[in-house]
């Protein structure tokens, strides 16, 4: 009898810790900016792909021993779906393990049915995260100055918008919180969206079919660059089919120009995803020592 009531009692607190370490809320507290009403389509597959996303969420992953620093994690699928798990609540988990605050970002996929202007759909949600973490650092125990983005593939490209477009706020931000990031973090990322280097279906998804010359300028981060770009770490995979090294390249050689603390690692396999090798363990591990270096993280 009482084998079983230690039992159920150490199950009932398992899963209360387990609720008070992930818990999913929504994005914004009132009406979504730069929304048209709808149907609500969004869908997620058995893999944990999220599509159609229109209300955008956070979900917050505390780690046992908080350190301060925080990241908000942008999962890629250029910009036509979500890669949710192995992007995003995977990452947030091995976040946690080095003692840093992780906040999945199920961000708007940009969509003329579900958007007014869907070229900054994304980038509000991006902005309202890192608004929404800095305003409730004390609550979520967390430093408001070592607040980090990462970002895979397209989300990358999210990411580094956040870092180089930072002082163009899309969002309302009366209280005039910094929406700029702290450090960067972009894997395989989509940063140009000229012809040679870019990614055609993320700049199609996120411009339309016929963008105007200066759309594809203020959206190709390499030119967007400036002193006040976060600090930035880049991985990449010399093979990639998909999005070619070159992104990286071009923007590391922005931030070094412009005298921004920058790191990176080319692998010399892994194509798009690094989906075999480098392993995440494998690339986390650049990333912990990285963010080491900089004293965001201790061990």
């Amino acid at each position: 009898m009482f084998s079983s009531r230690l039992i159920l009692l150490l199950t009932f607190l398992c899963i209360a810790h387990l609720n008070l370490a992930q818990r999913t809320i929504p994005l914004y507290t009132g009406g979504v900016p730069n929304a048209r009403q709808g149907a609500d389509e969004e869908r997620i597959d058995a893999n944990k792909n999220a599509f159609n996303v229109a209300n955008p969420t956070i979900t917050i992953y505390t780690p046992a021993n908080a350190n301060g620093t925080s990241i908000i994690i942008c999962p890629g699928g250029g910009y036509g779906t979500l890669v949710m798990k192995r992007e995003g609540y995977e990452v947030a988990e091995a976040f946690n393990k080095m003692g840093v605050t992780a906040f999945v970002l199920k961000y708007r996929l940009p969509s003329d049915k579900t958007m007014i202007d869907k070229s900054i759909g994304p980038l509000q949600d991006a902005q309202q995260a890192i608004k929404v973490v800095r305003q409730r650092a004390s609550e979520w125990n967390i430093d408001p100055n070592k607040i980090g983005i990462i970002g895979f593939s397209a989300g990358g490209h999210l990411a580094a918008t956040a870092g180089t477009h930072a002082n163009r706020s899309v969002i309302e931000n009366k209280e005039a919180i910094s929406l700029r990031p702290d450090f960067m973090i972009l894997l395989y990322p989509v940063i140009s969206f000229n012809d040679s280097l870019g990614h055609g279906g993320s700049r199609k998804n996120l411009l339309g079919a016929s963008p105007s010359a200066e759309q594809l300028r203020l959206y190709s981060n390499e030119l967007q660059v400036s002193k006040q770009t976060p600090p930035t770490l880049l991985l990449h995979a010399g093979d990639d089919q998909k999005v070619p090294v070159e992104n990286s390249l071009v923007f590391y050689e922005a931030l070094h120009r412009n005298g921004v603390p920058a790191g990176m690692h080319i692998f010399p396999k892994g194509d798009h995803g690094f989906l075999g090798t480098p392993t995440r363990d494998e690339w986390m591990e650049l990333c912990r020592r990285w963010l080491k270096s900089n004293g965001w993280v201790n061990d």
